[in-house]
Parts: structure tokens; C-alpha cells; sequence
């Protein structure tokens, strides 16, 4: 009957554990600030150097930041992160993981097996010690992600891994969530006729969606650029206007389709790279 106790309470601890266990969120961005640490210009600033690097090599770095690990160590809690994101490209395993948590004053660089020969332990806890760690120690926390992630990108530029694809499913997923905030700034722009006039509500609707295509999603400065200028004329114009209400049938939605948008939802994925534990930690 003890051994019966002991083994009840034993269950029941175990239990405990895993439920106080700080849950893995869903991946839909390159840096997701769980945190609140960074303000939203240093997210977009980071997440636009992290979209550029992808776009360049075909790596995946991303960068998450929470309160806590605990009562996990960061290097557990770092595995279930890369298992359930599945960082880099599949078969090539080039993805990269910066984990901060906060409350704990720890940081990890979990490394994909496929850049584990230019990113090594050793080369790993290097970056954590000797180029992130001074900056938190200041409590500069952009500063030291920021260092932190273009001394990796220098490093994994090292590797000679496969050409990235000319338009990747993540690339397509980013193409198709730019779809809705673009439409939504341009009747918005509309709106702001009403108070502004057409030339500056035009105006402040192309510079905004152009800040939001390249800035927020990482996309071209050229496309940006071509879908600021569509707004703006949207705006000025009447054209968008048909039997007194907005045109929003399939002419419209084909020249996206047509433009390389897959319609499909939410951001940021992984694709499919393994993880084994390589990296580094350390504390500030």
C-alpha cells in the first residue's frame, strides 16, 4: 500500500512539472517578443535583417524571447522549440534558434545540424559570451540580439549549402499575408479622405503600405514601392468604385494570384531542418 502511495504521488508530481511547463507558441514570425523587451521598430528592424538573410542564403534564423524556461533549463525548453517550429529547410537542416529569457538572465544559440560545421559549440558559445552577453549586461538586449545575429549570419554565409529557391513556401506564406493588412490600409485610405483630402490621404496610404511591405514583411524595396504607388492611386482615384460601392471581385484578387501569392495563411514557418542539441548557453 506505501509503494502504491509512493508511486501516486510520484505521478502526481510528475504531472505537476509538466503542466508548469512554459508552452512553446506558435511560430508566425522571425522574432516573436514574448517578453516584452523590444519595441516594435527594433522587431521589424530585426525581423527585416532575418527576412533579407533568408531571402540571400535560404537559412532560417529566428529569434524568440520569453519571460521564463522555468522549470526547465533553457537548453530543454530551447529542443521542444526547435522540434515543434522545425527551423530551416528540410533534408538541409540550416536553421538557427537565439533564445532569451529574460527573468532567468540566460541565453542559448540552439544550431541546426546543417550548419553545425561552421557554427560549432565552441564558435557558438564564443557569440554568447564574448558578443551577446556584454551588451545584456547593460541592459542594451537589441543591441547584444542584434550583434548576435549578424555575427551567425556571417558565420553560416561560411557554408556551402544549397541555392535558395526562387519563391520558397515561406516566402509565398509572407506574400500571402501581406494581402489582407494591404487591402485593409487602402480602404482605410479612403476613409482618411474623408478628413484629409484625396492628395494626402493618398499620400500617407502609399508611404504607409509601402513601410509595412518592406519594413514589417521583409519583402523588396521595388515591390514595396509598386504596391505604395498602387495605394496611392487607389486612394486618389475613383477607379476602385464600382455601382457605388468598393470593387473587391476576382479581377482584383487575380492580380495577386497571378503575382505569386499562394492566398495561404499566417507568416513566418519552418521548414522541416532537424536539430540534435548543438549550441551554446550562457548567463548574463
Amino acid at each position: 500500500m506505501r509503494l502504491i502511495g509512493s508511486a501516486f504521488a510520484a505521478w502526481l508530481a510528475l504531472a505537476g512539472a509538466a503542466q508548469a511547463e512554459v508552452p512553446v507558441p506558435v511560430l508566425s514570425a522571425r522574432v516573436t517578443d514574448l517578453s516584452g523587451t523590444l519595441t516594435v521598430q527594433q522587431r521589424t528592424e530585426l525581423e527585416r535583417q532575418l527576412a533579407a538573410f533568408e531571402r540571400e542564403k535560404g537559412s532560417q534564423i529566428a529569434v524568440l524571447l520569453v519571460p521564463t524556461t522555468q522549470p526547465e533549463t533553457i537548453e530543454q525548453y530551447g529542443i521542444r522549440v526547435v522540434d515543434q517550429w522545425q527551423l530551416g529547410r528540410k533534408g538541409v537542416d540550416d536553421g538557427v534558434l537565439i533564445l532569451l529569457a529574460q527573468e532567468d538572465r540566460t541565453v542559448r544559440i540552439e544550431v541546426g545540424r546543417g550548419l553545425e560545421g561552421v557554427i560549432p559549440d565552441a564558435v557558438a558559445k564564443r557569440v554568447v559570451e564574448e558578443i551577446m552577453i556584454p551588451y545584456f549586461r547593460q541592459g542594451d538586449f537589441y543591441g547584444g540580439l542584434s550583434a548576435g545575429i549578424q555575427r551567425t549570419i556571417g558565420l553560416a554565409q561560411g557554408e556551402p549549402l544549397p541555392e535558395p529557391e526562387a519563391r520558397s513556401p515561406a516566402a509565398r506564406q509572407t506574400g500571402g499575408a501581406v494581402f489582407l493588412p494591404f487591402f485593409i490600409a487602402m480602404l482605410f485610405g479612403r476613409f482618411l479622405r474623408i478628413f484629409l483630402g484625396r492628395l494626402a490621404a493618398g499620400l500617407v496610404t502609399g508611404l504607409g503600405v509601402a513601410f509595412l511591405v518592406t519594413g514589417l514583411f521583409g519583402l523588396p524595396l521595388p515591390f514595396g514601392l509598386f504596391l505604395g504607388l498602387f495605394a496611392f492611386a487607389f486612394v486618389l482615384g475613383d477607379s476602385g468604385r464600382r455601382g457605388g460601392g468598393f470593387y473587391t471581385g476576382s479581377g482584383y484578387g487575380g492580380g495577386y494570384s497571378g503575382g505569386g501569392f499562394d492566398g495561404s495563411s499566417g507568416g513566418f514557418s519552418g521548414g522541416g531542418g532537424g536539430f540534435s542539441g548543438g549550441g551554446a548557453s550562457g548567463r548574463w
